[in-house]
């Protein structure tokens, strides 16, 4: 990566950027989509703060109407949580847990089954590493115990994806540092118009990841660095699957709210939640988008991290090897 990072902060004048950000080019109803939060696999994975963040951006594109849905931890009380699924176009997992009661896991293959969208948030491919359908609509996942029976690791090598059945356990990642996101499926909807390469702002970096890889298309890469407790490969970081009639998007960028406020997060983020709930993706390229030089975040959703307030600063401006 380049010794020296220049840092553009998108969201100083976050008045006159936010309403560019993900703005639709047509006016139509609202694109419900409802958020599933509740469980993580520890405090790493802050859902409380991280689903407002989901949900602000989402919202401020104007073509989405977004509920929040809090499920209970897989070993609470499910009596009474029956989400209506059925009356939203798209679902956003923000939910890392290890198992849901029968009833809840057949209705929810139902939904994508039946057509309805999927998209996966980073630690959301943690989740119920046991449940067949579920591995087979996030394609890969990691931890949670898994290992070479969820399937092979998947990682580009020489320009293609390859599965390796080696055995070994799923999941790593090394500190959190910007890294290069690589468009391997330029013209799909989704990535249409953005650069080929450009600079992600400070997040884990996810490798090792196994599962069934049915109906997975790879839209994006990011080399894993061994000098960063890396695997030496380019791991899949954006892509795209289909079960039964469902569309899924599953991006594993987005392990924490600075991560959340990079410019390319949330651009893939917004487009990849329209494209499973219609298919298309009618939203234009911010002019503050990341290049292959230039990290670009939203300040006023950095901000939403108390963190962040309080001066931790996660950019390294210099010195990236």
């Amino acid at each position: 990566m380049r010794t020296r990072l220049w840092i553009l902060v998108a969201g100083l004048l976050c008045t006159s950027l936010v309403p560019a950000m993900g703005q639709s080019t047509r006016v139509t109803s609202p694109i419900r989509v409802a958020i599933i939060d509740g469980q993580s696999g520890g405090a790493y994975h802050n859902w409380r703060l991280t689903t407002p963040v989901l949900k602000k951006e989402l919202e401020e594109t104007g073509i989405f109407d977004v509920s929040v849905i809090t499920a209970p931890p897989s070993d609470g009380d499910f009596t009474h949580f029956k989400p209506k699924l059925s009356q939203y176009r798209a679902i956003v997992m923000n939910y890392d847990g290890p198992a849901w009661p029968a009833g809840l896991r057949a209705q929810f293959e139902k939904y994508v089954d039946s057509g309805g969208g999927l998209v996966i948030v980073h630690a959301a491919d943690n989740a119920f590493p046991n449940w067949p359908a579920y591995n087979e609509m996030i394609g890969i996942g990691g931890w949670r115990n898994r290992n070479q029976s969820a399937g092979p690791y998947w990682y580009y090598q020489d320009g293609k994806l390859v599965s390796d059945p080696s055995p070994g356990a799923a999941g790593e990642h090394g500190a959190r540092l910007p890294f290069e996101i690589t468009a391997r499926q330029p013209e799909h909807p989704i990535l249409k118009g953005l650069p080929p390469v450009w600079l992600h702002a400070n997040d884990e970096l996810y490798g090792k990841l196994r599962g069934p890889g049915k109906n997975m298309t790879v839209l994006a890469t990011a080399h894993s660095d061994p000098n960063n407790k890396g695997t030496g490969h380019d791991e899949p970081m954006l892509m795209v699957l289909r079960y039964g009639k469902g569309r899924i998007f599953h991006t594993m960028l987005g392990h924490d709210v600075f991560a959340m406020s990079c410019v390319g997060f949330i651009t893939t983020f917004q487009r990849g939640t329209e494209w499973v709930a219609t298919g298309r993706v009618t939203q234009e390229v911010s002019a503050t988008f990341p290049t292959r030089n230039t990290v670009s975040y939203r300040a006023d959703i950095a901000q939403m991290d108390p963190a962040f307030l309080n001066g931790a600063s996660p950019v390294v401006p210099s010195g990236i090897k």
